[in-house]
């Protein structure tokens, strides 16, 4: 993630694994400068919103919504309702949706205008998602 005034800002990097914890790191100097813990289980995918004000941290069975810019350590959105492990999550290019993909077969779609933090849009597939992306031109998910 690099900051809103180009250059001038350091690029921050995020990371996060089976250890349950993210961890932020200065990219120019290799320091971690926070950690925030995600005790609810391993983090299998991690995207930052397009206005950069919040992480998303993909798990078994849920997802969790960090803000960026403060030290709150605790999440402050959490979307629930998932059988298994969710392998892959990302947003529309201006923020409006997140789409996830996981082991339950189904890609979803989460509405982040909206208050209610439920599912919009089921996809079913055939197998476990490992990954999924939102193509380019904002409306094909592979």
């Amino acid at each position: 993630m690099s900051g809103s005034n180009g250059n001038t800002d350091p690029v921050i990097l995020a990371t996060a694994g089976y250890d349950h914890t993210i961890r932020f790191w200065q990219a120019h100097s290799g320091i971690c400068y926070r950690t925030v813990q995600h005790p609810d289980s391993q983090v299998n995918a991690l995207a930052i919103t397009p206005d950069k004000q919040l992480i998303a941290a993909a798990g078994y069975q849920h997802i969790r919504m960090y803000d960026l810019n403060s030290n709150n350590p605790n999440p402050v959105i959490n979307y629930e309702g998932i059988s298994k492990n969710i392998t892959g999550v990302g947003f529309q290019e201006e923020g409006k949706w997140m789409y996830t993909g996981g082991e339950d077969n189904n890609v979803r779609i989460w509405d982040l205008r909206s208050r209610n933090q439920q599912c919009q849009r089921l996809f079913q597939v055939n197998a476990p998602i490992n990954c999924v992306c939102l193509h380019p031109n904002q409306v094909s998910i592979r």
